[in-house]
């Protein structure tokens, strides 16, 4: 949703704007008169001429104006260029000139850490060349942060989310809300990854100065490209595809499990040596998806797969998880659980939608088969609001689907 703030009028006709300038390092506050139609960086300069205080050892450069949130860990960075009077300021606000960097921490899915120091006023898009670059990824693009939640943080903020939105729906609507909910944790659709919004700053999503966030692969363009001669995003790319592998996002057969856990051996163990690989020496849980992990006997087909794969380096190994993953139908597809309108009626009933980079597909919602193929060029019309999202096929279909992000309350 677009930031916004409370607005207001200042007082009179007058350009005259006083604000109370809060310097958080120096822990004091003075009133300051301001011409409402100045920019932002140039009430910084008044700033730094009229408040003895606000000479700091670092580079004027480096500091700003931030307007504090009522949540304390949320706020908007004004933008130097802009005029006062953009923000709808009012005589009495109180803004902070405060030193624009933090240390920003970061982890990727095969473990990795890293602190970087970055602009907190920047969005997320313009700091993504920077980090991915730390990391060692050329296709920034590609790239994005998530909230670092687990399933059970998930689960608890759907739950406040239903507690504290219980009141403003009937009974009915509120189990089917619950089923869909159910249904896509079920699915693992995207809807499981707390995305950033690139649009907005990292304050201005509350995220925290000590929270750890996850770097991913959000889209799937230039992966084709990644082999042996790109080990970062190679490795990254593995991890991730098996961890989707693993949780079902991309479902297989049980040949094809069994296939992937071998090459997951190799790349873990290394070469197979009877001697070392003894019964229940697998935990399978971390080898095959879980309708799969509790058939004990596939232990033996797993090995014997690993035998097969002897010579085989670990980013050989890699190369051929990733090159499988490749040939699946679901692989690149983001998946979103959606809601399709019945013909003659005005129901709404659970549909399984995927994007990919050049189309949009239907899917069965239990085996997550292909079912409808449209091209991106054949959408007729879609229609967006800070609730829904509805696209509407014309011709090549008599289907609307529409996708809601307040379906969880």
């Amino acid at each position: 949703m677009p930031w916004t703030f409370p607005v207001g009028s200042m007082l009179g006709d007058s350009r005259s704007l006083v604000l109370r300038v809060h310097l958080p390092k120096a822990g004091i506050t003075k009133t300051t008169a301001f011409d409402a139609q100045m920019t932002v960086g140039q009430a910084c300069e008044r700033i730094r001429a009229q408040v003895r205080e606000s000479d700091q050892t670092d580079g004027a450069k480096d500091y700003g104006l931030f307007l504090p949130h009522e949540d304390n860990k949320k706020g908007l960075w004004l933008d130097n260029s802009r005029t006062l009077e953009h923000y709808i300021l009012r005589n009495g606000d109180t803004v902070e000139y405060r030193y624009r960097y933090r240390w920003l921490y970061i982890r990727t899915m095969d473990g990795t850490r890293k602190t970087l120091k970055v602009d907190d006023s920047k969005t997320v898009a313009e700091l993504m060349l920077m980090i991915c670059t730390k990391m060692g990824i050329y296709n920034y693009e590609e790239y994005l942060l998530a909230r670092d939640r687990d399933e059970t943080d998930r689960e608890r903020t759907m739950t406040l989310k239903r507690s504290t939105g219980h009141h403003h729906h009937t009974g009915t609507l509120m189990r089917d809300q619950e089923k869909m909910e159910k249904l896509r944790r079920k699915l693992h659709t995207d809807d499981d990854v707390e995305w950033l919004n690139p649009s907005q700053s990292l304050r201005q999503q509350g995220v925290d100065e000590k929270e750890i966030l996850l770097l991913k692969r959000r889209y799937f363009f230039s992966d084709m490209n990644v082999d042996a001669r790109d080990p970062v995003q190679l490795n990254l790319l593995y991890v991730q595809l098996k961890d989707a592998i693993l949780k079902g996002t991309h479902p297989v057969s049980l040949e094809e499990a069994v296939y992937l856990a071998g090459i997951q051996c190799q790349v873990q163990f290394g070469n197979y040596v009877a001697e070392k690989f003894k019964p229940n020496f697998l935990d399978l849980k971390d080898f095959l998806p879980k309708e799969y992990a509790k058939i004990r006997s596939l232990e033996k087909k797993i090995f014997q797969q690993h035998a097969e794969l002897c010579g085989l380096s670990e980013v050989e190994a890699k190369v051929k998880y990733c090159q499988f993953c490749r040939s699946l139908k679901t692989y690149g597809i983001t998946f979103f659980l959606v809601k399709e309108r019945i013909k003659g009626k005005n129901k709404l009933i659970p549909r399984l939608l995927g994007i990919t980079k050049d189309s949009v597909v239907r899917l069965d919602e239990k085996t997550k088969e292909v079912l409808k193929i449209w091209p991106l060029t054949s959408i007729c019309k879609w229609a967006a609001s800070p609730h829904a999202f509805t696209m509407d096929f014309g011709e090549y279909s008599p289907d609307e689907y529409l996708y809601s992000s307040n379906i969880r309350g």
